[in-house]
C-alpha cells in the first residue's frame, strides 16, 4: 500500500472534504496509506514542502501564483479543485438592509489578519466595483476570534471571518452581510506539490485525487448534520450546532466544486485579485501553476 505524507495548513471547517475523505476512509478504499500532519500556517506548510518534508499539501493557489510571480524557476503546482469558492464572510454587529461593499470605507472593519487570501479577494471585489482596494488598508492586529468578540461589544461595525466565527457573531445578535461567495468561482483551496514530488509520486497521488472526488460528491449531496458528524473528530471542542449550521451554509454558498478539474475562471479571478491588492505584479500562466493532466489521468 503506497505512504503519503499530507500536510494540513491549519484546521478549518471549509477544508470539510479531507477531512471527510479521511473519516469516510476514501483515501484506504483506494489504496492509500495518508498520514496527515498540521503545519501551522500556510506559510509552514510551503515550508515543509519544499523542504521535502510531505509528499504533498493542501492550500491556496495562490501559493504557487505567488510563488512562480516571483521565481520562474519555482516548480510548486496545485492540482485537484477543492475549495472553488471564497469561503469568507462579511458580518455585521447589526442589520444593514442593501448592505454593499461600498459602504466598507466608512465603517468600522475588521479585517482578516491570520491569512492574506481573504483580504486581497475582497480588494479585487471593490477594483471590479470601480472603489479604490487601498481604502480598506491592510490586516493588522487582532483575528477573527477577537474581531468576532470585538463586534458582539459593539467595537467593531463589520468584519471579515469564516466558520464558525460567523455562528458565533449570529449568536450574539450579529447578522451575516455579505458572502464572499457570492462573486462566483475563486479558486481557493486545492492540492500542490514540487514537479518533482508529482513525478515520484504519481499514481499514489491519482488515487489521491480519486478520493478527493468521492468526498466532493458525498458533501454536496449528504445532509449538513451528516457531515458534520463524520468529521466532529477533528473539531471536538466545537459545538455540534455550529458545525453542522456551517457546513449547511457552505453547502448552501455552493463552496466545494462539482469535482476536482481546476476551473481556468476560478484562477483568473485569483489572479485577478491578487493583482489589484498589489500581491503579485503579473499573473503567472494557468498551465505553468496548475497540472491539470494528472487530474484528467486520474479520472479517465
Amino acid at each position: 500500500m503506497p505512504k503519503l505524507t499530507l500536510i494540513e495548513p491549519f484546521r478549518a471547517l471549509f477544508y470539510a472534504p479531507f477531512y471527510l475523505a479521511e473519516a469516510r476512509g476514501l483515501f484506504a478504499a483506494e489504496g492509500l496509506e495518508l498520514r496527515m500532519v498540521t503545519a501551522g500556517s500556510t506559510d509552514a506548510a510551503a515550508e515543509m514542502l519544499l523542504a521535502g518534508a510531505a509528499d504533498f499539501a493542501w492550500s491556496g493557489p495562490m501559493r504557487p501564483m505567488l510563488l512562480r510571480s516571483r521565481d520562474p524557476a519555482c516548480t510548486l503546482r496545485s492540482f485537484c479543485a477543492v475549495v472553488m469558492r471564497d469561503p469568507f464572510l462579511l458580518m455585521g454587529a447589526t442589520q444593514r438592509p442593501g448592505f454593499t461593499l461600498a459602504e466598507l470605507p466608512r465603517l468600522r472593519l475588521g479585517l482578516v489578519s491570520e491569512v492574506p487570501t481573504p483580504v486581497w479577494c475582497l480588494k479585487g471585489d471593490l477594483a471590479r466595483a470601480g472603489l479604490a482596494p487601498d481604502t480598506l488598508g491592510a490586516p493588522a492586529g487582532p483575528g477573527m476570534a477577537e474581531n468576532a468578540a470585538a463586534l458582539a461589544e459593539g467595537r467593531l461595525d463589520v468584519a471579515q471571518m469564516f466558520e464558525p466565527f460567523a455562528c458565533r457573531v449570529e449568536d450574539a445578535g450579529g447578522h451575516l452581510l455579505h458572502a464572499q461567495a457570492s462573486r462566483g468561482l475563486t479558486a481557493y483551496t486545492a492540492f500542490y506539490a514540487t514537479e518533482a514530488g508529482i513525478a515520484a509520486q504519481r499514481p499514489a497521488l491519482m488515487a489521491a485525487i480519486r478520493a478527493m472526488d468521492a468526498a466532493l460528491r458525498l458533501i454536496r449531496t449528504a445532509p449538513a448534520a451528516e457531515i458534520a458528524a463524520l468529521i466532529a473528530p477533528r473539531f471536538p471542542n466545537m459545538p455540534e450546532a455550529h458545525r453542522t449550521r456551517a457546513i449547511a451554509r457552505y453547502q448552501g454558498l455552493d463552496l466545494w466544486g462539482a469535482g476536482p478539474r481546476f476551473p481556468r475562471e476560478a484562477f483568473e479571478t485569483l489572479g485577478a485579485a491578487m493583482l489589484a491588492a498589489g500581491a503579485i505584479t503579473h499573473i503567472p500562466p494557468f498551465e505553468d501553476c496548475v497540472d491539470e493532466a494528472i487530474v484528467a489521468e486520474a479520472l479517465a
